[in-house]
């Protein structure tokens, strides 16, 4: 759309401001200049939120650069601006800034400056004036269009991310957001169906079913036609969105039959084990094995968590079950353990020992306890909340719910914990569009409360993690859902798992 002469005046100056830091005496590069002050500066030169900018570049590389190359689906920079035949966000935030391509893929503090500028470009695209651009909110439109992802369900899986990073938090290197309450104004996305609400796989009865494009894998009817003997484990080198909607373009000639996210474990299977996926880069491995992708980049250690290894283990034992495959390293590999590799994923910081111990059945917490709403003497709430049937993604027979309101009436899930120590905090909810944007999650630490938000719209059917948290021993009230919360929607109590780090 055309530039008002205001906005033109405007962006023409911000980026003469930018190129006097770039070009000035003396010259700052970007490794010189705190990661933190970056994003304030392209933040403030495009006027967007500058916590919202740091959540997406998050969401999409962890703040890794990875030294200027580029991800699987052709994006630079901790702002993955993304070049491939199909999408030229680099390009265009090039044009948008008068940065140079070259610059805006290897210079840090010019890729983020670039980054704010498609996103600044999504929103003005959207309408949103100078008001509205400073509630967080109206921007999940924006986030969802710089994702270019393919499909409304994957936008919206790319956006609930990114605002998921806005409640919890993000402490990284040189740079904080703190936790906050904000309501996702989802616009056209308001009636998309979450993902994890799409059809079940065919082959895996935890993961959900997307498939991938036609042009990016072979039928067969394995493992008639080939013996499936191998699991091979990837690192997509992307996000977990970005990925899932690259195995559905049909420029990419790629695909796995799985994808794990990171956060959470959740799964997504896009090719048939029937089927094979083009993953190995050998087409005898590729016969005879199922591809498993895993969000993140091999360079960033943080990508691994250890909900993403009991998922993914978990899985890989299933499938080596299903077809008689050995659970050792001879049959369980990495991508770069495959003849003629040219791929290091995945990579050094990937636990191998961690993860084969969960694929053999080792490895469990040393004590974990799960607490439903209908646990006997366990759960307590006031007869404010509500007993819900309505949704199949229920842990066991129902859930409670209630309206949200400014007053303290919060629902307790009681444990009793053995020994004083770090123990992991999961929770189980149902999603659905009419549920809290920002449901509060209080756990009773050894430290006090603390307190986790979660957009409880996404991401149900399965356990979340809220973190790793110092509790006390005894019997008591460890975890609650409360009902103080500006979110909208109805607030979920289902089930919590409590587990010995």
């Amino acid at each position: 759309m055309p530039l008002s002469p205001k906005r033109l005046t405007a962006l023409v100056s911000s980026v003469l401001a930018a190129l006097l830091v770039f070009a000035g005496q003396p010259a700052i590069a970007a490794k010189d200049t705190p990661l933190s002050d970056a994003f304030a500066r392209a933040a403030a030169a495009q006027d967007v939120p500058r916590d919202l900018l740091v959540a997406l570049a998050y969401a999409e590389t962890h703040l890794d650069g990875h030294n200027g190359e580029p991800s699987a689906s052709g994006g630079y920079g901790v702002m993955h601006l993304v070049s491939n035949p199909t999408t030229k966000a680099l390009e265009k935030a090039a044009g948008l800034t008068g940065l140079t391509v070259k610059k805006l893929r290897a210079d840090t503090e010019a890729n983020i400056l670039g980054g704010a500028a498609l996103l600044r470009a999504d929103a003005d695209e959207l309408g949103l004036d100078q008001a509205a651009r400073k509630d967080l909110g109206r921007w999940y439109e924006a986030v969802a269009k710089y994702g270019n992802t393919a499909s409304p369900q994957l936008a919206r899986l790319y956006a609930d991310a990114v605002y998921e990073l806005l409640g919890l938090g993000i402490q990284t290197k040189d740079v904080r957001v703190a936790p906050q309450e904000v309501t996702a104004d989802r616009g056209q996305y308001a009636g998309t169906r979450s993902l994890s609400a799409e059809a079940a796989s065919p082959d895996y009865p935890d993961a959900t079913w997307t498939a991938a494009s036609s042009s990016n894998y072979t039928a067969s009817s394995r493992p008639s036609a080939y013996a499936i003997d191998r699991v091979i484990i990837h690192v997509t080198q992307g996000s977990y969105a970005g990925t899932i909607s690259w195995f559905q373009n049909s420029a990419a000639q790629v695909s796995a039959h799985y994808v794990v996210k990171s956060s959470n474990g959740a799964i997504t299977q896009m090719v048939r084990d029937k089927d094979i996926a083009w993953h190995a880069g050998n087409w005898s491995y590729n016969t005879r094995s199922i591809g498993i992708e895993h969000e993140g980049y091999v360079s960033e250690a943080s990508w691994f968590t250890d909900a993403m290894y009991r998922s993914s283990a978990a899985l890989t034992s299933y499938i080596c079950d299903k077809y008689g495959i050995p659970k050792d390293r001879s049959h369980i590999i990495g991508h770069s353990e495959v003849p003629g590799a040219d791929h290091t994923d995945p990579g050094q910081y990937w636990n191998w020992t961690t993860y084969m111990s969960y694929v053999t059945g080792g490895g469990t917490p040393s004590w974990t306890t799960t607490v439903d709403n209908a646990t006997s003497g366990q759960f307590t709430a006031s007869a404010n909340w509500g007993t819900s049937t309505y949704s199949t993604q229920r842990y066991g027979a129902d859930y409670r719910f209630a309206d949200p309101v400014a007053a303290s009436d919060p629902a307790w899930y009681q444990a009793t914990i053995p020994s004083a120590g770090t123990y992991r905090v999961e929770v189980w909810y149902p999603d659905d569009a009419g549920y809290n944007s920002s449901a509060p999650y209080i756990v009773a630490t050894s430290s006090g409360n603390q307190t986790v938000y979660v957009d409880q719209r996404s991401g149900g059917g399965s356990w979340h993690s809220l973190g790793d948290f110092s509790l006390n021993a005894g019997t008591a009230n460890v975890v609650g859902v409360s009902r103080w919360t500006s979110g909208t929607g109805y607030v979920i109590a289902d089930a919590v798992r409590i587990s010995k780090v």
